[in-house]
């Protein structure tokens, strides 16, 4: 765990990579669209990418500041994501309107792992590894 603690920023940041590239893996390479809420969820990832890794470079512990509400905030939204995917009736409340449906599922693994769960494991191992780090003296 100390190793966790010590390397918490690259960690983070080498998650924020992982999951910007897969992103853009399923929709540049797989060719499937991003819905409305995949989008929204890529506002809260893709500059993390570029804020953790600055953060490293410059071994910055004030990251969390501004990385963790990214990071919860995403969070949400892939679990309100994720809830319209899994939970019937939940679409009905608040359709995506343009595009491609929020409730559809590109993939399926397991029966339970989709874009937007992806998306949320990501988020949360950013804000633990965040929040394991915060007071690492530098």
């Amino acid at each position: 765990m100390a190793w966790v603690r010590r390397y918490h920023r690259y960690l983070a940041w080498l998650v924020s990579l992982v999951a910007v590239g897969g992103s853009l893996y399923f929709s540049e390479v797989m060719g499937y669209i991003p819905c409305e809420l995949c989008w929204v969820q890529r506002i809260f990832m893709y500059p993390l990418a570029i804020m953790l890794g600055i953060a490293t470079y410059l071994d910055d512990s004030r990251i969390i500041r501004y990385a963790l509400p990214l990071s919860l905030t995403g969070g949400l939204v892939s679990v309100y994501h994720y809830m319209k995917q899994k939970m019937p009736g939940f679409d009905e409340l608040a359709p995506c309107t343009q595009g491609v449906p929020c409730s559809g599922e590109y993939i399926n693994w397991l029966g339970f792992i989709t874009i937007p769960f992806l998306a949320l494991i990501a988020f949360i191992l950013i804000s633990l590894l965040l929040w394991v780090g915060r007071n690492q003296v530098d």
